[in-house]
Parts: C-alpha cells; sequence; structure tokens
C-alpha cells in the first residue's frame, strides 16, 4: 500500500504551522489512522511533540545532514507499518540554506518526498491580500503542488468569508481549515521555541491536548483525507519495527531527563546496530553514572534552566569528571558542553555583570558559560584534525543556543576548524580534553563516518 504523505509548511516562521501540524496528527489519528510524524530541519523540540500525540517516534528529515539518500532512507523505514505520513516543515516553505535555490528547505524535501502540501498563513492583519499571497507562493515554483490551505488567526466568520471570496476569485485550491484566534490556545514557549514535552507536568500535557483538540475541530479533516487520498490499510500495527541486535560488551552512558533530551533518534539507532547498549541516566537525580560503562553521550537541552539542581548535583560532577580522567571517552553536544564547563550563569549588562549568579558545573573544560540575549543559528560544516573524527574533512551539523564561553583557557585544545558556522569562538569548535569531545555543533549519524569512529574509540579505551 503507498502510504498518504501530508507536508504542513508556512509561509514564514511564527504562523502557528506547528500547532496545526499537531493537531493534523491527532484528528487523523482519532480518525484511525496509524499517522507517522516527521519534522524538516533541525529540530529537537517539535518531534517530541508530534510523538507525544501520535505515539509514534517522530524522525527529522534534514537535508543538509543527512543528504537526499539519508532523508529518502529515514523517511522509507519510518513508514513502513504506517498509513499516513505528516511532515512538519521548517520556518517558510522556501527558506533553506541558502536565498539562491531552496537547498535544505521544506520545498525541497517535499519534492524529494512527492508529496502534496498544505499551505498555513497567519491572516490576522489582511484579508483580500491573502489571496495574493497564495498566489505568488503557487507560481513561485512549479515544481511543487500546494494542495490545500488553512487560514490561522481569522477573527472571525466575516473575515473568513473575505478572504474565502478573495482566493475562490482566482485559485481553485480548496481551504480546509480556518482557525478563529483564540489568545487562551498556547503550547507554551521559551528562547529556543517550545518547552520539550519531557519537562511538562501532566497538567501541562492536558492543556496541550485541549489546544490541540480546539485546533483540529477547526479543520476540515474529511476534506483533507478525500484530497490527500488518504486510504485506512489492514496489514499495519501501531508500533514500529525495532532490529533485534546482539549483545555487547560495549556501554554508554546517556544523559537523559528534563534538562538534557536533544538527541536524533537515529543516532540512538546508528550506535545499538554498532553493537553499542545504551545505559540511560539523570545528570539532575542521579548521584553517580552507571555502573560500567565505556563512554557517555551528553546531548543538548536546556542546562540553564535547571542549574541550580545540577550546580548541587556533587557527586554527579566528581563522578564523570572522575570517569574523564580515567580516559573514558565523552562525546557532548551544546547543552552537554555548557554542562561540562566550570559555569553557567544568567547575562548581565553594565554594572551588574560581576554580580551575576554562577551556578558551578563539572568543571572539565576551562571555560564558564554566560546566557545572552543573541541567538547563535547556524547550519555547520567544519574540519576535523583531532579527537574521535581525527583528519576527517566536511562533517556537517547545526548550532542553536542563547549562549556563549568566556574565560577560556589559552592552552585549550579543540577538534574543529569551522568551514560553515561560528562555533566556540567563530572559528574554532570541540574542546578536547583527556579523551573527552564537547562542541556547540550538534550532528547527525546519517554521516555513517561518525558512529564507527566513536564506536572505534571506545574499543580503544574499554576497560579503562
Amino acid at each position: 500500500m503507498t502510504i498518504g504523505k501530508i507536508v504542513i509548511a508556512g509561509t514564514a516562521s511564527g504562523v502557528g504551522k506547528s500547532t496545526i501540524a499537531i493537531a493534523i496528527m491527532y484528528a487523523l489519528k482519532k480518525k484511525g489512522f496509524v499517522v507517522q510524524p516527521f519534522k524538516v530541519g533541525p529540530d529537537f523540540i517539535d518531534p517530541s511533540y508530534h510523538t507525544f500525540v501520535t505515539g509514534r517516534q517522530s524522525r527529522n528529515l534534514d537535508i543538509w545532514m543527512m543528504r537526499n539518500d539519508g532523508v529518502l532512507q529515514c523517511f522509507k523505514s519510518s513508514c513502513l507499518d504506517a498509513q499516513v505520513a505528516v511532515v512538519e516543515g521548517a520556518m517558510g516553505l522556501f527558506d533553506g540554506v541558502s536565498g539562491k535555490n531552496d537547498f535544505g528547505s521544506t520545498a525541497h524535501v517535499a519534492k524529494l518526498l512527492n508529496s502534496p502540501i498544505i499551505l498555513v498563513i497567519d491572516v490576522a492583519k489582511a484579508a483580500r491580500s491573502i489571496a495574493a499571497t497564495v498566489l505568488g507562493f503557487i507560481s513561485f515554483s512549479k515544481s511543487i503542488n500546494i494542495a490545500g490551505i488553512i487560514l490561522n488567526n481569522v477573527a472571525g466568520e466575516r473575515h473568513a468569508t473575505f478572504i474565502r471570496d478573495a482566493i475562490a476569485t482566482r485559485i481553485k485550491i480548496p481551504i480546509v481549515g480556518s482557525i478563529i484566534r483564540n489568545k487562551e490556545i498556547s503550547m507554551g514557549e521559551r528562547h529556543l521555541g517550545l518547552i520539550p514535552t519531557a519537562e511538562l507536568q501532566n497538567r501541562k500535557k492536558k492543556a496541550i491536548i485541549e489546544s490541540v483538540k480546539y485546533v483540529s475541530e477547526q479543520i476540515d479533516i474529511d476534506k483533507i483525507v478525500q484530497v490527500f487520498n488518504l486510504r485506512h490499510g489492514h496489514d499495519v500495527h501501531n508500533k514500529q519495527r525495532t532490529p533485534q541486535l546482539s549483545k555487547s560488551n560495549l556501554t554508554v552512558a546517556v544523559a537523559l531527563d528534563e534538562s538534557f533530551n536533544f538527541y536524533y533518534v537515529e543516532n540512538f539507532e546508528a550506535l545499538r546496530r554498532l553493537k553499542v547498549n545504551l545505559s540511560f541516566f539523570s545528570p539532575v537525580h542521579d548521584r553517580n553514572l552507571p555502573d560500567g560503562v565505556s563512554g557517555i553521550l551528553l546531548g543538548g537541552g536546556f542546562p540553564e534552566v535547571l542549574s541550580e539542581k545540577l550546580s548541587r548535583n556533587h557527586s554527579m560532577h566528581l563522578s564523570i569528571k572522575t570517569a574523564a580522567e580515567r580516559g573514558v571517552p565523552i562525546y557532548a553536544e551544546c547543552g552537554g558542553l555548557m554542562y561540562l564547563t566550570r559555569s553557567i550563569s544568567e547575562s548581565e549588562s553594565g554594572q551588574n555583570r560581576n554580580k551575576r549568579k554562577k551556578n558551578k558545573m563539572v568543571g572539565l573544560i576551562d571555560a564558564d558559560t554566560c546566557m545572552s540575549q543573541k541567538l547563535t543559528l547556524n547550519y555547520t560544516k567544519a574540519n576535523s584534525h583531532a579527537s574521535f573524527f581525527s583528519n576527517i574533512s566536511n562533517i556537517r551539523g547545526h548550532e542553536f543556543h542563547y549562549s556563549g564561553l568566556e574565560n577560556i583557557a589559552t592552552d585549550s585544545k579543540f577538534a574543529y576548524t569551522m568551514a560553515i558556522g561560528n562555533g566556540i569562538d567563530g572559528s574554532k569548535d570541540g574542546f578536547i580534553v583527556h579523551n573527552s569531545l564537547a562542541s556547540y555543533m550538534h550532528v547527525h549519524f546519517a554521516d555513517t563516518r561518525l558512529p564507527h569512529l566513536l564506536v572505534e574509540s571506545l574499543n580503544k579505551n574499554r576497560g579503562r
């Protein structure tokens, strides 16, 4: 059976694309469809909401890091036992790596998957002009298929009728949803977007379901099923297939809790395929690392939010630092990097700069983390000349943070020279301390060189 496909795209960021995508996933599941969710681009947070609503692990489709083959392979393997794939786009439909073409954009992914698109438009400050916007998106590229339109932030029925009439005079694409503005509807956000579901209590999760239900009731799901030719099948099970793996003596401790939860699930799967056991632990709540580990993974997240709790867990600091000094390999990204520095502090300006509170962290890296108001957001490309990924060029990744490092030791060693992106200081990234590598850059193990080299390092240092 050919799986149904829907890409949810926006005219820009902030038009309500995430809420509407999650609402469509919710409504299709309510209709009995087995829904496989995806997210275009390098995003850790939105997929957690997809997973929460559908009960299936959401996957990222990022052409920059995964290349075309990686995206297609991920899509195919994830959809084996699903009936419809719903792909939430990123930013505006045509926004990608460059202004010269649509490489890496939602449009690029939609073309690669041969998927029709629902275009989400925030209509709060316009009426008839919305028709011109839609016409512009349709005519901008003849190689994509915009098959449905959803109007968001509609003032009322009169406003909706005005826009519908304007669109109908020039455009034959159906409007499949009209979402009335409601200030009480909120998914909860902070500086990097939505709050990860790992941090949400049950009361907040119930509120999310109520918000999604409200939005879904204003979307014509029956029309979407018809327009996108969605079909129920009888040969699927609402359970994704997990390969049976051989046991191994290699065990990696993975930090996973409300502070550290930015991981690509494909990275875990790549390590398991290489016969690495994963043992999850919490730097917030656990007192020590799991016993007998061969390495440590410290992913991204929001260590600044619970920095006081993290700072009080002295025994975990000591456990990690002692392991590093013994030569146990540690791989850390972004939030994990921040956690390994001496401290995390909020940013202050002027005379208050020296009074800001510093919460002590592990102290493996001779630098301090300072939160700032400046966003660092880039795709990255780096050449590695040391540590696990020695002598590899063109490692592709991304960076996304509101922090910077200061008081960096002058004798610090770095693994990466940045060809694209900021890294730690504009040109270097990836602190090397003992057998530890800690960077602002996130990588995806669709680049199959990386997990193999990481496992080689684990084997080399086993038993330390």
